[in-house]
């Protein structure tokens, strides 16, 4: 990208910021009915609420809504780019209309002040109005909900080197950029790493690869063209991020770069978690948000802790969600516009066919987070209910927490004074009268906001952690208290559970 582009990536973010063509303001514009309807990719409500034809509602209409617009609209919402930007392949205009070229969309952050408005560009946005969604091998998705899943499941404390692996459009190198040093963002797709750099660009980031009069600048973002870990072989990192192209498929027919790895099934999800703990500096977290199968002959925990073995890396992995086979199928033939082509139903049968062969059951949905911490740690959950986002705090506390067990004798464990958790609630269930209740649940209001059912012993041993007394003296006030006799010794598993889960806190 040469320092002309990079000058007008400045004029164009000028012009968006003077039209408020934000997060917010196009938020409120729009309304949260048309907004509503826009992500049900339909058009037609927020093309009535943007018929005015000041800035704002013009590059609404151009590029959220991809309408055309007068060329007299362009000019004042973009004085003196607009001829540029046709040049750059953002814009075309006819004698008298300018349409997009790419969609170009404004992304709020949780990042506090004007840091916290982004502008991302990315292919545009296939399917509107029930338009055909057939979209080119090399196509560049925009912000999906994969992406800011994993930007939300993100770590955002201060490292040095970040790798963004499989960049597409570059958003999790927009984040990355808030509190890493340098970032790497990779993809094998020279098309998105122009994005990538247009996007760096926009939102006033540096990059590696700016070069012009013979000279090249060193930036914040160093983008590099290379099928997964091979353009940063022998380097290592504190954070690497993923989503990767995880559809597990047959890898055959069309390969759509931004979703399909060319490799079968979820071999590239393998590929990914037994190669990064080569990347990490100690203590370094790779977060990888993807697909994996479920076999029919096997736990799929067991399945992917044959992945994690000898890695030298704590691991938590959640299973947000399972999809049956024919759910899986469909909704991926429809993401590549197949749905009702003459070649839908012969690609669907050989996908099932492919899964039967292959002995899969079903598709997993989720997080795996690894930490380099030379140690074996292993916790794979099922997590399926509602979480508060974001959860980057969330994990770091799991590691925290896993390391604290690891060291903690059964002894040691006895004497610690924990703290329950202050956003701990129970819940009581009997019926109308009863002297005991017949169910206690325990409650997380904040993070992944677990629930857990508990005997009396435990609920009692939760309420009853101060800070002041070991678990030990509440474990002896409870035989007392309640008859029982051994509980130090029948408990402890019970105990590294409530801390492992989070329930109680060992400072």
């Amino acid at each position: 990208m040469t320092e002309k582009t990079v000058e007008l990536a400045g004029r164009l973010r000028t012009a968006l910021t003077a039209a408020d063509y934000t997060y917010d303001g196009v938020a409120e514009l729009l309304g949260p009915v048309p907004h509503a309807a826009l992500s049900r990719n339909e058009t037609m409500p927020g093309l009535r609420a943007t018929s005015g034809g000041t800035p704002i509602e013009t590059l609404t209409r151009l590029w959220l809504l991809q309408a055309t617009v007068s060329a007299e609209d362009a000019e004042r919402a973009l004085p003196g780019l607009v001829d540029e930007l046709c040049s750059e392949g953002i814009l075309e205009r006819s004698i008298s209309e300018v349409a997009a070229r790419v969609d170009l969309r404004p992304y709020g952050t949780d990042t506090a002040g004007p840091a916290g408005n982004l502008w991302v560009t990315s292919d545009l946005t296939p399917g509107l109005d029930g338009s055909p969604n057939r979209v080119g091998a090399d196509h560049v998705l925009g912000i999906s909900s994969a992406a800011t899943s994993l930007a939300q499941l993100t770590i955002r404390s201060p490292v040095d080197r970040a790798l963004d692996l499989g960049t597409g459009c570059g958003v999790q190198s927009l984040h990355l950029a808030t509190h890493a040093r340098q970032v790497v963002a990779t993809d094998v797709n020279t098309r998105a790493l122009w994005l990538t750099r247009l996007n760096a660009a926009l939102n006033e980031i540096s990059t590696s690869s700016i070069t012009g009069g013979g000279s090249s600048i060193t930036g914040q973002i160093d983008v590099r063209e290379g099928s997964f870990f091979e353009p940063v072989a022998g380097e290592k990192f504190d954070l690497i991020v993923t989503n990767p192209p995880f559809v597990i498929s047959p890898a055959t027919g069309e390969r759509l770069v931004y979703r399909d790895s060319g490799l079968p099934g979820d071999r590239v999800v393998e590929h990914i978690v037994r190669t990064a703990p080569k990347h990490l500096n100690e203590g370094g977290w790779c977060q990888i948000l993807a697909n994996w199968v479920i076999p029919k002959d096997q736990p799929w925990e067991d399945r992917m802790t044959g992945w994690l073995d000898g890695s030298g890396c704590d691991a938590w992995v959640v299973q947000r969600e399972v999809v049956d086979l024919p759910s899986y199928v469909e909704l991926w033939l429809k993401d590549a516009g197949l749905h009702g082509s003459a070649d839908y139903h012969r690609r669907y049968d050989t996908w099932l066919s492919w899964f039967e062969d292959n002995g899969v059951e079903a598709v997993g949905f989720g997080w795996i987070n690894l930490r380099a911490t030379g140690g074996s740690a292993r916790r794979l959950e099922e997590w399926p209910y509602e979480v508060e986002q974001p959860l980057g705090v969330e994990t770091v506390a799991w590691s925290r927490r896993t390391t604290t067990l690891a060291r903690l004798s059964d002894e040691q464990l006895l004497n610690a004074r924990p703290a329950t958790r202050i956003d701990v609630r129970q819940e009581t269930l009997g019926a109308p009268g009863a002297e005991d209740p017949s169910q206690i649940v325990l409650r997380q209001q904040v993070g992944m906001r677990r629930a857990r059912q508990v005997d009396t012993v435990e609920a009692a041993l939760v309420g009853a952690c101060d800070g002041e007394l070991s678990i030990g003296q509440i474990l002896a006030a409870l035989e007392q208290i309640l008859g029982e006799t051994n509980l130090a010794g029948s408990r402890l598993d019970a105990v590294r559970e409530l801390v492992a889960e989070g329930w109680i806190e060992i400072s």
